[in-house]
């Protein structure tokens, strides 16, 4: 059975983006993403993929499987499911990973095993929101107490969460 993650960085008050971005540059975040997403399948919403600057689309590596309710959406490189369900079906590796947006993030985690989640500490304005962590336990930090500083200056810590029970 395929495993089912969702992968985020997140700032003080759980913003996750804004205006269809990320409002910071956390390069360590970014080959965090890389080696947590490894050669997995992905899934994100169309928006998320038009996010993602062109010269990375697709991820490079992985099955992009991109969710749209256009049925005429296409992009090179990339699969389009017309929903969550659709994507799912279509992933066919041992572990598929959700990489955004937010409505996306709200429906996949009632089905997800594990939680990859960047916390920034950061306090800026957003429109995009983590679903929340209620049900689940952080089982890993790096590191385990305190934080890391980006090279761009923005203090940032990786947690890895599991479902309680």
């Amino acid at each position: 059975m395929t495993s089912l993650g969702l992968v985020w960085a997140e700032a003080q008050g759980g913003v996750i983006g804004s205006g269809g971005g990320m409002p910071w540059h956390v390069p360590e975040d970014m080959a965090h993403f890389r080696q947590v997403t490894g050669t997995a399948d992905v899934v994100m919403g169309r928006r998320t993929w038009e996010s993602l600057p062109p010269r990375f689309r697709p991820l490079p590596g992985r099955r992009n499987i991109v969710v749209s309710r256009a049925a005429d959406w296409t992009a090179a490189g990339a699969e389009r499911a017309g929903s969550l369900d659709d994507a799912l079906a279509l992933a066919a590796g041992e572990h598929t990973w959700v990489i955004g947006g937010g409505m996306l993030y709200a429906a996949a985690i009632a089905r997800a095993d594990v939680l990859e989640v960047t916390r920034l500490d950061l306090e800026v304005d957003g429109d995009t929101v983590a679903p929340s962590k209620e049900g689940w336990r952080r089982v890993a930090a790096d590191p385990d107490d305190g934080w890391h500083t980006s090279r761009s200056g923005i203090r940032y810590r990786f947690e890895t969460y599991r479902r309680e029970g």
